[in-house]
């Protein structure tokens, strides 16, 4: 049986865990479905095409995908796939990231992908809640009070540092 989510989640490898639990977490947040998996397009091909091939029968709309090294991982994805693809660059052993994240950016014509920042799970996941409010007024309201209660918080900390100082404030 087929577990149904709106978003999907594949990470090439479970070290790849903690920054895709980021992505997770903010479609927790916002009461978001969602299904997690392990398949590395290098090592596991046939799975990660399994995967891709039956993103609608598990109802996705949005696919996040995270690997690092020579992240292939969203690109063959968003090559099977009429589904908007969001990559997250993981950071490897080797070259900070920066692979990673050419690798997702230089996509060919024809093939696009969203991508996000070394390690940015959490706007991975923002970036999915976007892509599903367009059609979704409940999310968009959601997403709406999530930036008001940002730009609050921002605005706390600035009145915060003006009132106490640089020196107290690194201090807390």
């Amino acid at each position: 049986m087929i577990k149904k989510a709106k978003v999907g989640i594949i990470m090439g490898s479970d070290s790849d865990l903690a920054v895709m639990a980021e992505a997770a977490g903010v479609l927790d947040e916002f009461g978001i479905s969602y299904q997690m998996t392990v398949a590395s397009a290098h090592r596991a091909p046939n799975l990660v095409h399994k995967y891709i091939t039956e993103a609608s029968q598990r109802g996705n709309k949005v696919i996040i995908a995270g690997a690092g090294g020579a992240f292939h991982l969203a690109g063959v994805l968003a090559a099977i796939s009429p589904l908007p693809i969001i990559a997250i660059p993981i950071k490897a052993k080797s070259l900070d990231g920066l692979d990673s994240l050419l690798s997702a950016v230089n996509m060919p014509p024809g093939v696009p992908v969203a991508t996000v920042g070394i390690n940015a799970g959490k706007n991975a996941g923002l970036l999915a809640v976007e892509m599903l409010a367009i059609s979704d007024k409940n999310l968009e309201e959601k997403m709406i009070a999530y930036k008001k209660k940002m730009e609050n918080e921002n605005k706390t900390k600035g009145e915060k540092l003006e009132e106490i100082g640089y020196k107290k404030y690194l201090e807390k």
